[in-house]
């Protein structure tokens, strides 16, 4: 029977380092920790730590960009030192044995649903940008043993890559395996008509799962259906992570727990385990 492995982001974890951390993350329920990866380089300047923490057995899987722009950027100078980071950050999360970097088109760029509503850049304009960005990263991944990972984001945050098609086609035009799609549970919830039609078109192309309630805290605190959703997952034989990206409401650790728990019970009894 097909199994899924939980992770949680490293930002939600009480404790002073990655070995603590991964600790608390494991009596909790999870098997990994999802790393953040800043621009500046300073994922690659983390290597000491990083490295450290996996000789203390410490799994970490992936890593989702945290910086300021993005490959999406319509300053092409920006675009590109986004793409620069991402080669960074791939690189180092194949030497810590992980599966893969995510990264969306751009985030709090623009938004064609707030003045001026019309982007400065045609749809082609953008179409070419990602696809030179995502083509470029993808053969570096290729060459790394590991992905890169396209991640959708509701239309108040990106004008770009929404829903899941939308992704899809960009990775269907590059023709890149190593070039596939996060499907985010928050932006799902606000942008596709029918979250389990959407994830099993996307099916061929899914990557990696992050996962919030409908409100943007933990599983258990909005009002998505987890059973349904892990059961659409399983059907599909989905056999990446489920990674845990929110807000806390709460007591972080019974937060966390929380969260946990809902997702555990929604998975088959052996992945509980």
């Amino acid at each position: 029977m097909t199994t899924i492995a939980l992770a949680c982001q490293e930002q939600l974890l009480p404790g002073t380092n990655l070995i603590q951390k991964y600790a608390l993350a494991a009596a909790l329920g999870y098997q990994g920790i999802e790393l953040r990866g800043r621009g500046d380089l300073a994922f690659a300047r983390r290597l000491p730590e990083l490295r450290r923490a996996r000789a203390a057995g410490v799994v970490m899987p992936t890593v989702c960009v945290e910086m300021d722009h993005f490959i999406g950027d319509f300053d092409p100078a920006r675009s590109a030192d986004a793409v620069r980071n991402l080669r960074s950050q791939l690189s180092v999360i194949a030497e810590l044995g992980g599966v893969g970097v995510m990264t969306p088109a751009a985030w709090g760029m623009f938004s064609r649903r707030l003045p001026p509503f019309e982007p400065p850049r045609a749809p082609d304009g953008d179409r070419q940008v990602l696809l030179d960005a995502l083509g470029e990263l993808g053969e570096h991944a290729r060459a790394e043993g590991v992905a890169l990972f396209l991640e959708p984001l509701n239309r108040y945050e990106d004008h770009m890559v929404n829903r899941l098609d939308e992704a899809v086609a960009l990775c269907a035009a590059l023709g890149l395996p190593s070039v596939r799609v996060v499907a985010d549970t928050f932006h799902m919830n606000i942008e596709e008509d029918d979250v389990h039609r959407a994830l099993r078109a996307a099916a061929p192309y899914l990557g990696h799962v992050q996962v919030s309630d409908s409100n943007r805290y933990q599983p258990g605190a909005g009002h998505l259906d987890w059973p349904a959703l892990v059961r659409t997952l399983l059907e599909l034989d989905y056999r990446g992570w489920l990674a845990l990206e929110c807000r806390l409401r709460g007591d972080p650790v019974r937060a966390l727990q929380q969260a946990a728990t809902v997702l555990r019970h929604a998975l088959p009894r052996r992945a509980a385990a």
